[in-house]
């Protein structure tokens, strides 16, 4: 399959590099690769991607991009999440073809986790 006109990679704008890579890694297992002290890009998180330092915070209330991040269980990534220091910022609902909750990391951007069981 060709990789052209698809997309390849995402970069995220987190406020603390260092606190975004330690909460992501510890709930969603994800690694990186640091690029100085302003960048770190992502492996393992389905997509390649990065975080890069800057003071915006993205959420669907100001119209960005929703991440949103696919979970066997969503009631365990849930408590895991909040046991990291994220917040919920919509509890789980459903929509056509599965469930899905809304939460914001340390620097207060807003992802998606969503299941179909």
């Amino acid at each position: 399959m060709s990789n052209h006109h698809k997309i390849n990679y995402i970069e995220i704008p987190v406020k603390d590099v260092s606190a975004t890579k330690e909460f992501f890694g510890q709930v969603f297992d994800w690694q990186f690769t640091d690029y100085g002290p302003d960048y770190a890009a992502i492996t393992g998180a389905g997509i390649d991607g990065g975080f890069f330092c800057a003071q915006q915070t993205v959420s669907t209330a100001n119209g960005s991009v929703l991440v949103v991040i696919y979970s066997d269980d969503l009631v365990a990534t849930q408590k895991r999440i909040e046991r990291h220091s994220g917040k919920l910022v919509q509890p789980i609902f459903t929509f056509p073809g599965g469930r899905r909750f809304h939460f914001s990391d340390p620097n207060g951007n807003e992802y998606a986790v969503w299941s179909d069981k």
